[in-house]
């Protein structure tokens, strides 16, 4: 009797002791959440409290639909919409060449290469997403930019009009951006393209379906919604890098013609931030709350496509 009893109480004091370690993790889990939360909300709320005062000053449609940009004029003119609008091409662009071509590879990586050759051509991919933005800038400077100019030589050769870049274009700067969204849609895609039940491709290929076939029609649709999610997330690294293309775009506020030197949202911000003052410097804000407004909405959109496939 007494033994039992003292395994009893053994049995109470471990399951006590189970319960206080459950309570303890889930209160942590739970701080771990809300401070994701708090980050967000404090980078929302100061974007809004800094870049709202130039647009109550200036006027939202003097901001958003001029083409002017002369910060420093003697009558300064603040218009983004060039600016907004290469942003918004330049990004277009890179996923139109990155993403095919990674979301391809990330079916070679999981479905197509043998073992020993994904063991060489996966470590090349994590390389990419380790290299410093600035590398790719001086290599697309150094690399790309001469032979685009040759090709504008080559396009251009009997126009009195064009003003030559040297190859310093939106063009370039997509380029760049699609090679920069490479690791990042490569590892999501194939992460979730390994995650489709195999049953589907053997009932696909038991149906007399082709191995291509398959791919194309059962498995990158299974896998939509992660490669929908690899593709927002480059998405989101083309439109907030800013050292890269400031290197290859020329940085100049022209409409984004593939053979004009254009300027980013984000190259605005970071070539000018270091000398602005005053109402330049609240407006640089501004064209961050834009940029920062552009981000939640495309992740507002994934979420709701998302949202929709998971419904019956």
């Amino acid at each position: 009797m007494c033994l039992k009893g003292s395994e009893s109480e053994y049995q109470r004091n471990r399951s006590s002791h189970a319960r206080g370690v459950e309570k303890a993790a889930e209160i942590l889990f739970g701080l771990c959440g809300m401070s994701a939360i708090l980050a967000v909300g404090s980078i929302t709320l100061y974007m809004i409290v800094n870049g709202i005062p130039a647009v109550l000053q200036v006027g939202w449609k003097e901001i958003l639909f001029s083409t002017v940009w002369m910060p420093t004029a003697k009558e300064p003119s603040f218009g983004i919409f060039s600016v907004i609008l290469t942003s918004i091409a330049g990004t277009f662009l890179a996923v139109l060449i990155g993403v095919p071509l990674a979301v391809l590879t990330a079916v070679f990586l999981s479905e197509v290469a043998p073992a020993h050759l994904a063991s060489i051509v996966r470590p090349a991919v994590e390389l990419l997403a380790g290299i410093p933005s600035v590398i790719y800038g001086v290599l697309g400077m150094m690399v790309l930019n001469p032979l685009m100019y040759r090709l504008e030589q080559w396009i251009f050769a009997d126009s009195e009009t064009h003003q030559f870049t040297g190859g310093a274009n939106l063009l370039s700067a997509a380029i760049v951006l699609a090679v920069m969204i490479l690791p990042t849609v490569i590892t999501i895609s194939e992460a979730a393209i390994r995650a489709v039940p195999p049953e589907l491709m053997a009932s696909s290929l038991a149906l007399g379906a082709s191995f291509v076939q398959t791919i194309f029609r059962v498995t990158l649709p299974a896998a939509k919604s992660g490669i929908l999610t690899a593709v927002v997330l480059g998405i989101g690294r083309a439109m907030g890098e800013a050292m890269a293309i400031s290197l290859v775009s020329g940085n100049s506020v022209n409409l984004p013609l593939p053979f004009m030197s254009v300027r980013f949202l984000t190259t605005a911000i970071v070539s000018e931030m270091g000398y602005a003052g005053g109402l330049h410097r609240q407006v640089l804000f501004t064209i961050g709350l834009v940029l920062f407004g552009f981000i939640m909405v495309i992740n507002l959109v994934l979420h709701r496509i998302l949202k929709g496939e998971g419904r019956p």
